[in-house]
């Protein structure tokens, strides 16, 4: 992502010393910094279109709802690309928030020493 794109997400480096990296982008801002304003469609318009409620749209772009299967397929089909890519996004960014939120909780799990399949293996 070019450092014009990270100014306009509000990009930097967040305060937190112990998360030293960028912020973690919603997919609802991506949705709204990079299809509904340089394609100059509205939130309404895009309920519209796809017939998804406009609250639900509301929420994504907020960052206060998950894009799901069913949001992915409607995205896709509209702005001709993949659910994968709208699911892609929505993965990552959970993961990312579980690695924020919870990093002492993984750092405590250890690793078994054999995996499941070196156990058929064998």
């Amino acid at each position: 992502m070019d450092q014009k794109k990270l100014k306009r997400y509000g990009g930097g480096r967040t305060k937190n010393p112990i998360m030293s990296t960028l912020r973690n982008i919603h997919p609802g801002e991506i949705l709204l910094e990079e299809f509904l304003i340089p394609l100059e469609i509205t939130a309404y318009r895009l309920a519209k279109d796809t017939d998804i409620p406009q609250t639900r749209i509301s929420q994504i772009l907020k960052g206060k709802r998950r894009i799901t299967a069913d949001t992915a397929m409607r995205f896709s089909s509209y702005f001709g690309n993949t659910p994968q890519f709208w699911l892609g996004l929505q993965a990552d960014y959970d993961i990312e928030e579980e690695k924020r939120n919870n990093a002492a909780v993984f750092q405590r799990i250890r690793q078994r020493r054999k995996t499941a399949e070196q156990m058929i293996s064998t």
